[in-house]
């Protein structure tokens, strides 16, 4: 079989742990047999990252925005364990972090369903996805360990030389501190995103904050996509037959629950982050998610949603076999490819791309799958529970078979 030829590289951001060793398999099995694969590496594993002082995930994201399309493996977050453990210099910030802070736009997460596996929340019948926007809150904050009694302030000096200072807080003991920020222009670029998208696949939208409790910073959220949306899209809504509203994140958690799916929920950064992982594990598994970055200049970034898979990876040091589930890599590659194809207009890449994740999905509803899923399976065929390279492989079997037809 000729493989596929690519005129444009794709960004290629390898990562940590047992996502690492799945990554080279996936490509081994799943992408160099089919595709003459065109790609500008980044080590980001975390040995790497303290090597370079972290330049090399800015480098990547730069990449990222000269060649349009980035394919992203699961990354460590360090933390002080971490720290330890990896002999770091310093506790390194989120790279996806770093990333979307350069590239901004919205993170897209969508559950990857299948037959024989029903979601946890049994009124759910459609994907519910999950419109996170990808700049700044809690993953650019600057954080501070107050050591003792002392004032906290908020000062903030315009370019004018006007100032604004209050008292965060008047600390009697320890304590820890914590500054965010985001910007209006970023905010704009999430609600338009997230009203096009919405507009493209025909579904509501739901937007979420606290902004009763944030009565500044959340709030600025909710009036800008108010004021987007009375301005730019509710007559093209109106159109279309589908709705936008807002509503605070608690009660948008009672009503997804009771939803029966098929809309987008729009998030700030960390409530994204928290929710896409409760609808991910409640549809299936968190391995069971794709997730691709847009940002407001049609760069693209896809990615696994879920972390590294420590605890497998240990057990693979030691050489014990393991079942981890790799679809959501394996849809990052396909996303990624295929978003490829797209803009340099090369079909065969784009049906290859098809053909990957309908192989992907048949190998699971054949009953063919790892540990994970095989706990949740309800199908017909009783459910075979192999190693991640065997289930490559059967994903790579039929994946001959289609691309042959």
């Amino acid at each position: 079989m000729e493989r596929i030829k690519m005129t444009t590289p794709l960004v290629e951001m390898d990562g940590d742990e047992m996502t690492r060793i799945l990554w080279k398999q996936i490509k081994d099995e799943l992408v160099l047999p089919f595709v003459e694969l065109k790609s500008e590496y980044y080590d980001l594993g975390l040995p790497n990252r303290e090597r370079t002082g972290d330049q090399v995930t800015i480098d990547a994201a730069n990449a990222n925005k000269k060649y349009g399309v980035a394919v992203k493996c699961a990354t460590i977050t360090p933390n002080a364990q971490r720290v330890k453990e990896y002999d770091l210099s310093q506790m390194w910030k989120s790279p996806n972090g770093t990333i979307r802070a350069i590239l901004d736009g919205t993170v897209f997460r969508a559950p990857i369903m299948v037959k024989g596996i029903s979601p946890v929340v049994k009124t759910w019948k459609q994907p519910i996805t999950i419109a996170r926007h990808a700049f700044g809150d809690v993953y650019k904050a600057t954080e501070y360990r107050v050591p003792g009694p002392g004032k906290a302030e908020l000062v903030y000096t315009g370019a004018d030389g006007t100032t604004f200072r209050e008292t965060v807080y008047d600390f009697e003991c320890p304590g820890v501190l914590q500054g965010q920020f985001n910007k209006d222009s970023s905010i704009v670029s999430f609600a338009r995103s997230c009203f096009q998208y919405a507009l493209d696949t025909r579904q509501d939208l739901w937007f979420s904050t606290k902004d009763t409790i944030s009565k500044k910073y959340d709030h600025t959220f909710k009036d800008i996509f108010q004021q987007i949306f009375d301005s730019e899209y509710k007559e093209k809504f109106d159109k279309a037959g589908i709705t936008y509203f807002y509503t605070l994140i608690d009660d948008a958690v009672a009503r997804v629950i009771r939803s029966k799916g098929g809309f987008i929920w729009a998030c700030k950064n960390y409530d994204g982050d928290v929710m896409s992982d409760m609808v991910s594990t409640a549809f299936g598994s968190l391995a069971m998610m794709t997730s691709v970055l847009v940002s407001p200049d049609g760069n693209y970034e896809y990615e696994a949603a879920h972390g590294t898979v420590t605890r497998h990876y240990y057990k693979y040091l030691k050489g014990e076999e393991t079942s981890t589930n790799p679809v959501a890599t394996i849809y990052a590659w396909s996303g990624a490819l295929r978003k490829r194809g797209e803009l340099d207009g090369i079909q065969q890449l784009q049906r290859y791309a098809d053909a990957l994740e309908q192989a992907t999905i048949d190998t699971i509803e054949s009953g063919v799958m790892t540990g994970d899923l095989s706990l949740m399976w309800e199908g017909e065929t009783p459910a075979r529970k192999v190693n991640s390279l065997d289930f490559l492989k059967a994903i790579r079997s039929r994946l001959e078979e289609a691309l042959k037809a």
